[in-house]
Order: structure tokens, then sequence, then C-alpha cells
């Protein structure tokens, strides 16, 4: 068993998976801030119009789409990147030094996983690699 045939392999076809499962999981969250599906626990109205909320729910469902696409993969993690980094230091940091207390270890993992897509790109299972003849 060569290892290093199997990780040739499976390596780019598990950086399309891992960029689609974020994608949804990264989706998921603005859907909840938007449109209260699924439904948050303890309820809670959508946010009010052009609030920082609501832009955070918008470049969720958007962006979270074009990440399960793989489709400007690169810019739009990068963008990403940044929102949960914010995200972290506005709404997590200020309630305790510690990501397992303040509810933010989610938001600094969206924020390296991101980072990542950002320079590794969106893998062989993607709408980039397929404008780019790469399918």
């Amino acid at each position: 068993m060569n290892l290093n045939a199997i990780s040739s392999t499976w390596a780019p076809r598990l950086l399309s998976v891992l960029r689609i499962v974020a994608g949804v999981l990264f989706l998921e969250h603005g859907t909840q801030k938007l449109f209260g599906f699924p439904v948050r626990m303890g309820g809670g109205a959508a946010p009010a119009l052009f609030t920082l909320f609501w832009f955070a729910a918008v470049l969720e469902i958007v962006g979270g789409a074009l990440i399960i696409l793989g489709l400007f993969t690169r810019p739009v993690a990068f963008i990403l990147s940044g929102q949960m980094a914010f995200a972290y230091f506005i709404a997590h940091a200020p309630k305790s030094q510690f990501p397992a207390l303040n509810g933010g270890d989610a938001a600094i993992l969206f924020c390296f996983l991101f980072l990542y897509l950002a320079a590794a790109g969106a893998g062989p299972w993607s709408l980039d690699a397929q404008r780019r003849g790469r399918f």
C-alpha cells in the first residue's frame, strides 16, 4: 500500500469535500440568521435591514453558496476569513479570552479554514476547476 499514491490521489478530492462541507455549514448559519431556518434555540427575529448582523447573514448565504459551488473560491474565501476574524473579535472575544467559553470556536475554525481555501483553491470538484478546463 503506497501512502504517497493514495495521498496524491485523494488529497485534492478531499480538499473539494472539505470546501463543500464548510460551505454548507456556513450557508446554514446565514439562513438561520436571515430566515430563521433552521430555527434558532430561543427563537429571535431576523436582523434589521443593513445592520452588521444582516450583512453577516448575507455574506454567509452568498459566500457559502459560492464556496459550495467552488466559484471564485480564493477571493470569496479570503473575504469570509476576514468576516470570521472580525466576528470573533467583535462578538466573541469580549465575553471571555477562552474560545470554548465565549462561543467563538466555530468562528476561529471558519476563519482559518477559509484562509486555507484562499491559499489552496477549490480543488478538482469545483466550477473554478471546470472553468479552467481541469475537471
